[in-house]
């Protein structure tokens, strides 16, 4: 008896702290749906990478011709991607949200049914479209649920969907397609995505803009407007860019704002170019949107065609990989959710330039531990520096996503994030095709494992260069946030 009632409890008893640790139950509830948006989001794309050999197998494609499948919908999705943060800064977001996740669902459906390549690339022609809202309403929402010092922590936890998803692509859709087909994979994403819309709809209200919305640490329900509240009755800024502490640990370091670059309107209503302009003139931002890129590129690449690698160059099974997967997966969801709650920590200790210093060091401790791990022949040597390397790349992400909703007019984070979506998606469409062709011209014949190994050491130069560019916003980031927070008064 004692026992069972255990076993009762311990579940309750991990959710409550699970719960505790996210700041309460209304926090908790707005991770997870935003959290899970994020996850299908990267599902679709584990899926292509675990069924890679079914795919080349049944229609007949080779690396390349695979690479283009898995970058097209990035592609395409880069395409629309500013009007999407457009409507992000001044429609409603949540609405958004649930239509394009519908959307999701019926693309990855017809990729299921799909009975030719040709199909199967239309399908994710279309799923491209839908996926390129996600970003901007994720991020413009986490600048109105939480606090400017409490956001890389909160983005930690967001982002870790990504992860999820991925993991959940490679290995839950590898399962399914080696049981079943490679169509049941989609499927099962399908039925996902119908059920994450009815989430979105049913607790994800649309928060009011402008600091009056945060949701205080162990809040019961969350202090928003709901669905139906018109963006056009938004209350206004808070004038501190945040809640204070960001702000005031810049003013106490003597930083002013760049007075060429305060704006004289209201943020949201700046046209779609002048808002574009704009948000490239911030130094720091730009060269955050490359890092960015530059990191999405190489995870791309290497969610395309880890399993086929790792497979082929350690001759393994689906059942030995299967196993594998989780423990990589384990190390890039340590390094994403440390990464933000580390860098909020330092940040509230004094320490100005923390969130973009993190992922200078993640990028570069990647690149590092990558290399070793792609040049052993043994797997049990191989699987601890992957493991290591996909922490410390994943660690780079929280601060950078927290650091632009730092430097930018709050009226914009939704055109923020479409600009840095824009070249993100480049970056991923681009990716697969280029690591497949590298792959292609330079295994060869039989030695295709090899080619891969050698794609993805050339890849890692780029990766470590970004490393070193990331430390040069140390000297623009104060100037730039301070600048943002003089925009919101």
């Amino acid at each position: 008896m004692h026992s069972g009632n255990g076993d009762t409890r311990s579940p309750r008893r991990l959710a409550g702290r699970l719960i505790a640790l996210l700041g309460g139950p209304a926090r908790a509830r707005v991770i997870a749906i935003l959290a899970g948006v994020l996850a299908l989001n990267s599902a679709n794309a584990g899926t292509i990478g675990a069924v890679a050999n079914q795919l080349e197998n049944d229609l007949h494609i080779n690396h390349g011709e695979l690479g283009l499948l898995s970058g097209v919908s990035a592609g395409v999705g880069a395409l629309i991607s500013l009007p999407v943060g457009v409507l992000a800064d001044r429609t409603i977001r949540v609405r958004v949200l649930v239509v394009t996740i519908a959307i999701w669902s019926a693309s990855m459906l017809a990729a299921g049914l799909a009975t030719s390549y040709l199909s199967l690339l239309l399908a994710q022609i279309a799923l491209g479209a839908a996926l390129a809202a996600a970003g901007p309403a994720v991020a413009s929402l986490v600048g109105d649920l939480f606090p400017p010092t409490e956001r890389a922590r909160a983005y930690g936890w967001i982002l870790s969907g990504e992860l999820l998803g991925a993991g959940f692509g490679l290995l839950v859709g590898g399962d399914v397609a080696a049981a079943l087909s490679w169509r049941y994979a989609f499927f099962l994403l399908a039925l996902a995505s119908l059920g994450l819309a009815a989430a979105v709809w049913r607790w994800m209200p649309e928060p009011r803009r402008g600091g009056t919305s945060w949701i205080p640490h162990d809040a019961p329900t969350i202090p928003l407007a709901g669905n139906d509240q018109p963006p056009a009755g938004d209350e206004p800024a808070t004038g501190d860019h945040g809640d204070g502490r960001v702000t005031a640990i810049i003013g106490q370091a003597g930083i002013t704002p760049v007075d060429t670059r305060v704006l004289r309107q209201p943020a949201r209503e700046l046209p779609l170019w002048r808002s574009v302009w704009y948000l490239l003139s911030i130094p720091t931002n730009r060269i955050l949107i490359f890092a960015s890129a530059v990191g999405y590129f190489f995870f791309a690449g290497l969610r395309t065609f880890v399993v086929i690698f790792i497979q082929r160059q350690f001759h393994i099974s689906q059942t030995v990989l299967s196993g594998l997967v989780p423990i990589v997966g384990l190390g890039a969801l340590t390094g994403v959710i440390l990464g933000g709650r580390l860098t909020d920590t330092a940040l509230r200790h004094g320490a100005i330039a923390a969130r973009v210093t993190a992922p200078a060091i993640g990028f570069g401790a990647a690149s590092l531990l990558f290399a070793p791990g792609l040049l052993s022949s043994t797997l049990w040597i191989a699987i601890p520096l992957f493991t290591a390397g996909a922490a410390a790349l994943a660690s780079a992400n929280p601060p950078l996503d927290a650091a632009r909703l730092d430097i930018v007019p709050g009226g914009l984070w939704g055109r923020a994030e479409s600009v840095r979506t824009v070249l993100r998606l480049v970056a991923e469409a681009a990716a697969p095709p280029t690591f497949g062709f590298i792959a292609d011209t330079l295994g060869g014949g039989t030695n295709r494992a090899a080619g891969l190994r050698d794609a993805f050491l050339i890849m890692l130069i780029p990766l470590l260069v970004n490393g070193a560019l990331s430390l040069a916003t140390r000297r623009t980031y104060p100037a730039d946030v301070a600048t943002a927070a003089r925009c919101d008064r």
